[in-house]
């Protein structure tokens, strides 16, 4: 039988990664980032004060 190399099993191992970074964590984390930023404005101006006020 033809077996894969382990060039060939690394090249696969690092496209898949790539694809899971660039696909999934960096959209999700960059919602989870903006979202907690979001979040800690809101609950800042909820204790202090709108800005100016």
């Amino acid at each position: 039988m033809n077996e894969p190399n382990s060039a060939e099993l690394q090249k696969n191992h690092e496209r898949n990664t790539f694809i899971f970074l660039a696909v999934f964590l960096a959209p999700i984390l960059s919602v989870i980032i903006v979202g907690g930023f979001g979040f800690m404005v809101w609950i800042s101006q909820i204790l202090f004060g709108p800005p100016g006020a």
